[in-house]
């Protein structure tokens, strides 16, 4: 191995761990910042390989991971939309509607309003239908947009 692939996958493994604390700790106040503390990197740098390693930046990773939370709570049907948000992690109910209807395609209480009808769907065919979309937007679902 040369030097430079020895160097790629120790970078791959700080990346791996950045990633792993995202998925654990997505409900703690998080930011580029602490992650790249974490690793001792600074907050451009880490956005860089992360977003080589994995094609998004960690924000939106982060993001993401607290979106597919709040679609399971979400489904459950026995929380408000403004307990889901903060139980994911997000500070702004602002900023978590404008990301789940970015990611989801719906709105968080639209999306929650249609959850109670997917009972009796197969879990497979449900999963494929609740997946957020990652890198892209979702196309809007709302009845009044052509």
């Amino acid at each position: 191995m040369t030097p430079v692939d020895d160097a790629r996958l120790r970078e791959l493994v700080v990346m791996r761990k950045v990633r792993d604390r995202i998925d654990r700790d997505y409900a703690r106040p998080l930011d580029v910042e602490a992650l790249a503390k974490g690793v001792h990197m600074s907050a451009g740098h880490l956005s860089r390989k992360f977003r080589e390693a994995y094609g998004e930046s960690p924000y939106s990773y982060l993001m993401t991971r607290r979106i597919e939370r709040a679609m399971a709570l979400l489904r459950r049907g026995d929380r408000s939309v403004t307990d889901v948000c903060f139980e994911v992690g997000c500070s702004s109910l602002g900023t978590f509607s404008t990301r789940f209807t970015e990611l989801v395609g719906v709105s968080p209480s639209v999306y929650r309003e249609r959850a109670a009808n997917v009972e009796g769907i197969p879990t497979f065919q449900a999963k494929h239908v609740i997946r957020p979309i990652r890198n892209q937007e979702a196309p809007r679902t709302d009845a009044n947009i052509t």
